[in-house]
């Protein structure tokens, strides 16, 4: 009985591997309109979190912002629905996680520079970025130079950190700068008093000002020149296409100027 029993389980089991086996696994498709997807009805982007107003999860969990508001109208016109990916910056600005499948396209506030072109296909711009230099309500510093002997936060591997740690090296301070894993960790590093004062996009900063009011102050900015830009793996050119395309129809009938008063503030006019 004892042999027989096994048996049954093990010809159970083959019967269990192989429908298992047989369930179709989803390996995407392409849109109607040509355009291939990791995912069948979604288009899936990869971000890092949390990166308010850009992206960052509301009281209920939902991931919003205005990056995730203006890729909903990629999917949109795509006719299909946006799935978020929460993952290392790293990884995105490397271009890993597209060329891994993990995602059709990056929205992270990233600015596109010559260096990440190398390994991503970026949109056109969507927003000009501005570099801020934040502190404590009450503080005094204002430039780089004042921060002789103190501590500068900034965000690891962002173009924040670059331009701090070139100006430093350049104007031969003596600046300790901390690099932070991410937005959140740089902001309560400031509001522990773990660094004098933090650097990052204007725009974020302006956000946690309206969260946490008279806290933090901004004491500068640094116009960088800097642009964001979406970006997909290199040579996904049909998807590139809707992306700019989305970009461009939100910008002529006034949707763009919509989503950037609801997500950043008052336009600039110049």
């Amino acid at each position: 009985m004892l042999g027989r029993t096994r048996k049954a389980a093990l010809l159970a089991a083959a019967v269990t591997l192989a429908i298992t086996g047989c369930a179709k696994e989803d390996t995407g498709g392409t849109t109607a309109s040509g355009v291939p997807l990791i995912k069948t009805g979604a288009l899936t982007t990869c971000t890092h979190l949390p990166y308010a107003p850009f992206q960052s999860k509301d009281a209920s969990g939902k991931v919003v912002g205005f990056d995730v508001a203006l890729i909903d109208l990629v999917a949109t016109k795509l006719g299909v629905t946006q799935e978020i990916v929460d993952t290392p910056f790293e990884g995105i600005k490397s271009g890993t996680d597209l060329n891994a499948g993990k995602c059709d396209v990056a929205a992270a506030g990233m600015t596109i520079t010559d260096e990440r072109k190398k390994v991503l296909d970026f949109s056109v711009p969507y927003f000009d970025a501005t570099q801020a230099l934040a502190v404590g309500t009450g503080s005094t510093l204002k430039t780089l130079e004042e921060f002789a002997g103190k501590r500068l936060g900034v965000q690891g591997g962002t173009t924040g950190e670059e331009y701090i740690k070139t100006q430093v090296a350049e104007k031969k301070l003596d600046v300790e700068v901390v690099s932070y894993k991410d937005l959140a960790a740089l902001q309560q590093a400031l509001a522990t008093n773990q660094v004098e004062g933090a650097v990052n996009d204007l725009p974020v900063w302006n956000e946690y000002i309206k969260a946490n009011p008279g806290k933090v102050t901004v004491a500068a900015g640094f116009d960088t020149g800097e642009q964001y830009g979406f970006a997909v793996k290199k040579g996904n050119a049909a998807l590139l296409t809707a992306v700019d395309e989305a970009i461009r129809t939100a910008k002529s009938d006034g949707t763009y100027d919509k989503l950037y008063a609801t997500w950043i503030g008052d336009k600039p006019t110049a």
